[in-house]
Protein backbone atom coordinates (compact mmCIF):
# COMPACT_ATOMS: atom_id res chain seq x y z
CA UNK A 1 0.00 0.00 0.00
CA UNK A 2 1.38 2.98 -1.07
CA UNK A 3 2.08 6.12 1.88
CA UNK A 4 -0.08 9.34 0.81
CA UNK A 5 2.52 11.38 2.25
CA UNK A 6 5.12 9.88 0.76
CA UNK A 7 3.42 10.42 -2.55
CA UNK A 8 2.88 14.09 -1.54
CA UNK A 9 6.80 14.45 -1.37
CA UNK A 10 7.55 12.69 -4.04
CA UNK A 11 4.66 15.22 -5.48
CA UNK A 12 6.66 18.59 -4.15
CA UNK A 13 9.73 17.55 -5.64
CA UNK A 14 8.40 16.77 -9.15
CA UNK A 15 6.59 20.37 -8.49
CA UNK A 16 9.24 22.45 -7.36
CA UNK A 17 12.30 20.68 -8.88
CA UNK A 18 14.72 19.84 -5.92
CA UNK A 19 14.85 18.56 -2.38
CA UNK A 20 14.82 21.78 -0.95
CA UNK A 21 11.82 23.68 -2.70
CA UNK A 22 10.06 20.52 -1.77
CA UNK A 23 10.41 20.84 2.08
CA UNK A 24 9.88 24.48 1.83
CA UNK A 25 6.75 23.52 -0.24
CA UNK A 26 5.95 21.34 2.37
CA UNK A 27 6.99 23.15 5.42
CA UNK A 28 9.19 20.80 6.38
CA UNK A 29 13.34 20.19 6.76
CA UNK A 30 15.14 18.67 3.80
CA UNK A 31 16.12 16.27 5.71
CA UNK A 32 12.60 14.58 6.52
CA UNK A 33 12.06 15.05 2.49
CA UNK A 34 14.85 12.82 2.14
CA UNK A 35 13.63 10.22 5.13
CA UNK A 36 10.32 10.23 3.05
CA UNK A 37 11.76 9.55 -0.53
CA UNK A 38 14.07 6.98 1.02
CA UNK A 39 10.95 4.99 2.70
CA UNK A 40 9.12 5.17 -1.02
CA UNK A 41 11.83 3.63 -2.69
CA UNK A 42 11.97 0.77 -0.56
CA UNK A 43 8.08 0.68 -0.13
CA UNK A 44 7.98 0.50 -4.10
CA UNK A 45 11.72 -1.47 -5.04
CA UNK A 46 12.95 1.21 -7.53
CA UNK A 47 15.25 4.17 -7.05
CA UNK A 48 13.03 7.23 -8.15
CA UNK A 49 15.61 9.74 -7.67
CA UNK A 50 19.53 10.26 -9.06
CA UNK A 51 22.09 12.65 -8.35
CA UNK A 52 22.39 15.76 -10.66
CA UNK A 53 25.32 17.53 -10.58
CA UNK A 54 24.31 19.13 -6.63
CA UNK A 55 21.07 18.89 -6.47
CA UNK A 56 18.65 15.20 -7.92
CA UNK A 57 16.62 14.37 -10.45
CA UNK A 58 13.59 12.03 -11.08
CA UNK A 59 14.25 8.54 -12.68
CA UNK A 60 12.03 6.91 -15.17
CA UNK A 61 10.06 4.93 -12.49
CA UNK A 62 10.53 8.37 -10.26
CA UNK A 63 8.69 10.41 -12.87
CA UNK A 64 6.05 7.38 -13.57
CA UNK A 65 5.04 7.48 -10.11
CA UNK A 66 5.02 11.32 -10.09
CA UNK A 67 2.54 11.34 -12.14
CA UNK A 68 0.30 8.93 -10.54
CA UNK A 69 0.85 10.87 -7.53
CA UNK A 70 -0.53 14.14 -8.66
CA UNK A 71 -3.55 12.14 -10.18
CA UNK A 72 -3.99 10.32 -6.63
CA UNK A 73 -3.83 13.75 -4.65
CA UNK A 74 -6.10 15.38 -6.77
CA UNK A 75 -8.68 12.34 -6.37
CA UNK A 76 -8.07 12.75 -2.74
CA UNK A 77 -8.41 16.99 -2.85
CA UNK A 78 -12.02 16.06 -4.63
CA UNK A 79 -12.74 13.49 -2.22
CA UNK A 80 -12.19 16.05 0.62
CA UNK A 81 -14.17 18.53 -0.84
CA UNK A 82 -17.27 16.35 -1.13
CA UNK A 83 -17.53 15.12 2.34
CA UNK A 84 -16.89 19.05 3.56
CA UNK A 85 -19.34 19.50 0.95
CA UNK A 86 -21.93 16.60 1.82
CA UNK A 87 -20.96 17.72 5.48
CA UNK A 88 -22.09 21.01 4.85
CA UNK A 89 -20.07 22.87 7.51
CA UNK A 90 -17.71 25.40 6.93
CA UNK A 91 -14.76 24.07 9.02
CA UNK A 92 -10.99 23.22 8.99
CA UNK A 93 -7.87 25.32 7.46
CA UNK A 94 -7.89 27.19 4.81
CA UNK A 95 -4.32 29.14 3.35
CA UNK A 96 -5.44 32.31 1.19
CA UNK A 97 -2.87 35.02 0.14
CA UNK A 98 -3.55 38.36 -1.69
CA UNK A 99 -0.98 41.34 -3.43
CA UNK A 100 -0.54 43.62 -0.81
CA UNK A 101 -2.94 46.09 -1.50
CA UNK A 102 -6.06 43.72 -1.35
CA UNK A 103 -4.40 42.38 1.74
CA UNK A 104 -4.21 45.29 3.10
CA UNK A 105 -8.12 46.50 1.80
CA UNK A 106 -9.76 43.12 1.30
CA UNK A 107 -8.53 40.89 4.21
CA UNK A 108 -9.17 42.17 7.49
CA UNK A 109 -13.13 43.13 6.83
CA UNK A 110 -13.30 39.38 4.94
CA UNK A 111 -10.91 37.29 7.53
CA UNK A 112 -12.80 39.06 10.44
CA UNK A 113 -16.32 38.26 9.05
CA UNK A 114 -14.86 34.68 8.43
CA UNK A 115 -14.28 34.09 11.81
CA UNK A 116 -17.68 35.80 13.39
CA UNK A 117 -19.34 33.75 10.97
CA UNK A 118 -17.19 30.73 10.90
CA UNK A 119 -15.80 30.21 14.37
CA UNK A 120 -14.22 26.40 13.58
CA UNK A 121 -12.88 27.94 10.45
CA UNK A 122 -9.00 29.03 10.51
CA UNK A 123 -7.79 31.18 8.18
CA UNK A 124 -4.21 31.38 7.55
CA UNK A 125 -3.42 34.83 5.21
CA UNK A 126 -0.30 35.78 3.79
CA UNK A 127 0.77 38.65 1.16
CA UNK A 128 1.59 37.10 -2.13
CA UNK A 129 2.58 38.72 -5.36
CA UNK A 130 -0.05 37.73 -8.03
CA UNK A 131 2.64 35.21 -10.37
CA UNK A 132 3.78 33.29 -7.07
CA UNK A 133 0.35 33.25 -6.09
CA UNK A 134 -0.61 31.46 -8.92
CA UNK A 135 1.81 28.74 -8.73
CA UNK A 136 1.09 28.22 -5.51
CA UNK A 137 -2.83 27.61 -5.50
CA UNK A 138 -1.79 25.29 -8.30
CA UNK A 139 0.64 23.37 -6.40
CA UNK A 140 -1.67 23.33 -3.44
CA UNK A 141 0.43 25.20 -1.28
CA UNK A 142 -2.32 27.68 -1.24
CA UNK A 143 -6.22 26.88 -1.35
CA UNK A 144 -6.93 30.33 -2.57
CA UNK A 145 -5.94 33.72 -3.60
CA UNK A 146 -6.48 37.15 -5.05
CA UNK A 147 -5.21 38.44 -8.17
CA UNK A 148 -5.13 41.56 -10.24
CA UNK A 149 -5.04 41.88 -14.12
CA UNK A 150 -5.53 45.70 -15.89
CA UNK A 151 -8.03 46.73 -18.27
CA UNK A 152 -5.88 46.01 -21.12
CA UNK A 153 -3.75 43.38 -19.80
CA UNK A 154 -4.98 39.94 -18.80
CA UNK A 155 -2.98 37.98 -16.49
CA UNK A 156 -3.30 34.27 -18.41
CA UNK A 157 -4.48 31.69 -16.31
CA UNK A 158 -3.35 27.78 -16.36
CA UNK A 159 -6.50 25.32 -16.50
CA UNK A 160 -8.03 23.88 -13.63
CA UNK A 161 -8.32 26.95 -12.09
CA UNK A 162 -11.82 28.88 -11.28
CA UNK A 163 -12.33 32.50 -10.80
CA UNK A 164 -14.61 34.86 -9.50
CA UNK A 165 -14.36 38.72 -9.63
CA UNK A 166 -14.79 40.42 -6.73
CA UNK A 167 -14.13 44.57 -7.86
CA UNK A 168 -13.02 46.82 -10.63
CA UNK A 169 -10.16 49.05 -8.70
CA UNK A 170 -10.01 52.56 -10.59
CA UNK A 171 -6.38 53.69 -10.85
CA UNK A 172 -5.50 57.70 -10.82
CA UNK A 173 -2.17 59.22 -11.19
CA UNK A 174 -0.55 60.45 -7.76
CA UNK A 175 1.50 63.78 -8.41
CA UNK A 176 3.41 66.46 -5.87
CA UNK A 177 1.43 68.81 -5.14
CA UNK A 178 3.47 71.15 -6.87
CA UNK A 179 2.92 69.32 -10.19
CA UNK A 180 1.93 71.28 -12.81
CA UNK A 181 -0.87 69.13 -13.49
CA UNK A 182 -1.86 68.56 -10.30
CA UNK A 183 -5.08 71.10 -10.73
CA UNK A 184 -6.42 69.42 -13.73
CA UNK A 185 -9.62 67.08 -13.67
CA UNK A 186 -7.97 64.66 -15.57
CA UNK A 187 -4.32 63.55 -16.96
CA UNK A 188 -3.83 61.32 -19.88
CA UNK A 189 -0.69 59.35 -19.40
CA UNK A 190 0.88 60.60 -22.40
CA UNK A 191 0.75 63.91 -20.92
CA UNK A 192 3.76 62.66 -18.04
CA UNK A 193 6.04 62.01 -20.68
CA UNK A 194 8.79 63.77 -19.44
CA UNK A 195 8.09 62.76 -15.80
CA UNK A 196 9.78 60.66 -13.38
CA UNK A 197 8.06 57.35 -12.70
CA UNK A 198 7.92 55.86 -9.33
CA UNK A 199 6.87 52.05 -10.06
CA UNK A 200 6.86 48.03 -8.47
CA UNK A 201 9.62 46.09 -9.15
CA UNK A 202 11.29 45.00 -12.21
CA UNK A 203 9.92 42.05 -13.67
CA UNK A 204 5.87 42.35 -11.12
CA UNK A 205 3.13 41.95 -13.21
CA UNK A 206 2.11 45.46 -12.29
CA UNK A 207 5.59 46.85 -13.55
CA UNK A 208 5.20 45.30 -16.80
CA UNK A 209 1.63 46.61 -17.26
CA UNK A 210 3.15 50.38 -17.08
CA UNK A 211 6.00 49.92 -19.03
CA UNK A 212 3.13 48.49 -22.01
CA UNK A 213 0.97 50.88 -21.11
CA UNK A 214 2.90 53.77 -21.67
CA UNK A 215 4.54 52.48 -24.49
CA UNK A 216 1.56 52.04 -26.53
CA UNK A 217 1.07 55.71 -26.25
CA UNK A 218 4.83 56.16 -27.55
CA UNK A 219 6.19 57.24 -24.02
CA UNK A 220 9.14 55.95 -22.62
CA UNK A 221 9.13 55.82 -19.49
CA UNK A 222 11.87 57.42 -17.05
CA UNK A 223 11.68 54.80 -13.85
CA UNK A 224 13.15 56.73 -10.88
CA UNK A 225 12.58 54.39 -8.38
CA UNK A 226 10.83 51.11 -7.41
CA UNK A 227 8.60 50.31 -4.61
CA UNK A 228 6.26 46.99 -4.05
CA UNK A 229 4.30 49.33 -1.66
CA UNK A 230 1.63 51.42 -2.75
CA UNK A 231 2.67 53.83 0.32
CA UNK A 232 6.42 53.39 -0.29
CA UNK A 233 5.66 55.02 -3.56
CA UNK A 234 3.26 57.74 -2.47
CA UNK A 235 5.39 58.54 0.50
CA UNK A 236 8.29 59.11 -2.43
CA UNK A 237 5.70 61.35 -4.69
CA UNK A 238 4.94 63.31 -1.53
CA UNK A 239 8.88 64.29 -1.66
CA UNK A 240 8.60 65.52 -5.08
CA UNK A 241 10.86 62.48 -6.68
CA UNK A 242 8.57 61.65 -9.11
CA UNK A 243 4.76 60.07 -10.44
CA UNK A 244 3.05 56.80 -9.70
CA UNK A 245 -0.13 54.99 -10.93
CA UNK A 246 -1.84 54.96 -7.82
CA UNK A 247 -5.24 52.40 -7.46
CA UNK A 248 -7.90 53.31 -4.85
CA UNK A 249 -7.68 50.04 -3.13
CA UNK A 250 -5.47 49.84 -0.07
CA UNK A 251 -4.30 53.61 -1.00
CA UNK A 252 -5.90 55.71 1.55
CA UNK A 253 -4.99 57.48 3.42
CA UNK A 254 -2.89 59.66 0.88
CA UNK A 255 -0.27 61.40 2.53
CA UNK A 256 0.03 65.38 2.45
CA UNK A 257 1.97 66.59 -0.36
CA UNK A 258 0.62 64.41 -2.47
CA UNK A 259 -2.65 65.10 -5.23
CA UNK A 260 -4.44 61.92 -6.73
CA UNK A 261 -6.04 63.03 -10.34
CA UNK A 262 -8.61 60.83 -12.33
CA UNK A 263 -6.69 59.32 -15.76
CA UNK A 264 -8.53 59.82 -19.28
CA UNK A 265 -9.24 57.19 -20.59
CA UNK A 266 -10.28 55.79 -17.33
CA UNK A 267 -7.62 53.09 -15.79
CA UNK A 268 -8.74 50.12 -14.24
CA UNK A 269 -7.65 47.31 -12.23
CA UNK A 270 -9.92 44.13 -12.48
CA UNK A 271 -9.70 42.34 -9.17
CA UNK A 272 -10.39 38.83 -8.77
CA UNK A 273 -10.09 35.17 -6.84
CA UNK A 274 -9.11 31.54 -7.62
CA UNK A 275 -9.13 28.57 -6.66
CA UNK A 276 -8.86 24.47 -7.62
CA UNK A 277 -11.35 23.10 -9.77
CA UNK A 278 -11.42 20.06 -7.24
CA UNK A 279 -11.56 22.08 -4.51
CA UNK A 280 -14.72 24.10 -6.22
CA UNK A 281 -17.69 22.17 -3.53
CA UNK A 282 -15.60 23.61 -0.33
CA UNK A 283 -17.69 25.21 1.78
CA UNK A 284 -15.28 27.18 3.42
CA UNK A 285 -13.66 28.16 -0.23
CA UNK A 286 -17.04 29.63 -0.74
CA UNK A 287 -17.83 31.58 2.31
CA UNK A 288 -14.00 32.73 1.46
CA UNK A 289 -15.78 34.36 -1.55
CA UNK A 290 -18.87 35.26 -0.04
CA UNK A 291 -16.49 37.20 2.60
CA UNK A 292 -14.29 38.55 -0.25
CA UNK A 293 -16.96 40.20 -2.50
CA UNK A 294 -18.46 41.27 0.30
CA UNK A 295 -15.68 43.81 0.96
CA UNK A 296 -15.08 44.20 -2.47
CA UNK A 297 -18.38 45.85 -2.63
CA UNK A 298 -17.56 47.80 0.63
CA UNK A 299 -14.19 49.38 -1.22
CA UNK A 300 -16.12 49.84 -4.11
CA UNK A 301 -18.92 51.94 -2.61
CA UNK A 302 -16.13 53.69 -0.31
CA UNK A 303 -14.80 54.93 -3.34
CA UNK A 304 -18.21 56.22 -4.86
CA UNK A 305 -18.98 58.30 -1.46
CA UNK A 306 -15.42 59.30 -1.97
CA UNK A 307 -15.78 60.65 -5.35
CA UNK A 308 -18.92 61.89 -4.80
CA UNK A 309 -17.60 64.47 -1.90
CA UNK A 310 -15.18 65.50 -3.89
CA UNK A 311 -16.97 66.65 -6.73
CA UNK A 312 -19.59 68.18 -4.15
CA UNK A 313 -16.58 70.10 -2.72
CA UNK A 314 -15.71 71.39 -6.11
CA UNK A 315 -18.75 72.49 -6.77
CA UNK A 316 -19.34 74.49 -3.67
CA UNK A 317 -15.82 75.94 -4.50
Amino acid sequence: MLNLERLRTLDAIARHGSVSGAAQGLHITTSAVSQQMAKLEREVGRQLLARNGRGVRLTDAGRLLAEHAARILSQVELAQSDLEAQRGQVVGELRVSAFPTAARGLFPTAVAELRERHPALRVRSRELEPEHAIRAVVRGDLDLAVLLDWYNKPMPLPDGLVKAPLLDDPADVALPAGHRLAGRDEVDLAELAEDEWITWGEGEFCHEWLLFTLRSKGVEPVIGHRAAESHTQLALVAAGLGVCVAPLLGRNPVPAGVVTVPLTPRVRRHVFVVWRADADRRPSIRAAVRALRTAGERVGAAGESTATAARNAETAG
